[in-house]
């Protein structure tokens, strides 16, 4: 699966001098033209205009919302993969055997001693023990 990197640049705001353009609308889209260019000799590949919301300090306490004209470009990104591991296959192409990394040697734990004892089922009948620690003191 490709992986992309992307680039946003701001949309040329004002046009700039053109040969052959006498209308505002067609300077303007020299302009636009030019950067569209400039980018794809860079290897990047136009995907979209956006209009999108800027938040701005005004002064010192508020902010003012501006809209934003922006292009979006990308371009694919070549990965190389560098392993460090042994070859997994023979030159025929049949995976090997690989070991599974771990101890040595498994010990069982020991058995338990004591026989285990089921807890009572009700707490009627059980006496309580009280000790004269338990007991406040005497003024």
């Amino acid at each position: 699966m490709p992986r992309y990197e992307y680039k946003v640049v701001p949309a040329p705001q004002k046009s700039g001098k053109s040969k052959g353009a006498k209308t505002a609308e067609g300077r303007f889209a020299a302009s636009i033209e030019q950067v569209l260019n400039q980018m794809g000799q860079d290897g990047w590949e136009y995907q979209r205009a956006e209009l999108l919301p800027s938040e701005e300090r005004a002064g010192f306490t508020s902010s003012t919302v501006n809209w934003r004209n922006v292009l979006v470009f990308r371009r694919e990104i070549e990965l190389t993969f560098v392993t460090t591991r042994s070859p997994t296959e023979t030159p025929e192409g049949v995976p090997l055997a690989q070991p599974v990394p771990g101890p040595e040697m498994v010990v069982a734990p020991a058995p338990i001693a004591e026989e285990v004892q089921e807890p009572p089922l009700s707490l009627k009948g059980l006496e309580t023990v009280s000790s004269s620690d338990d007991a406040p003191p005497e003024k």
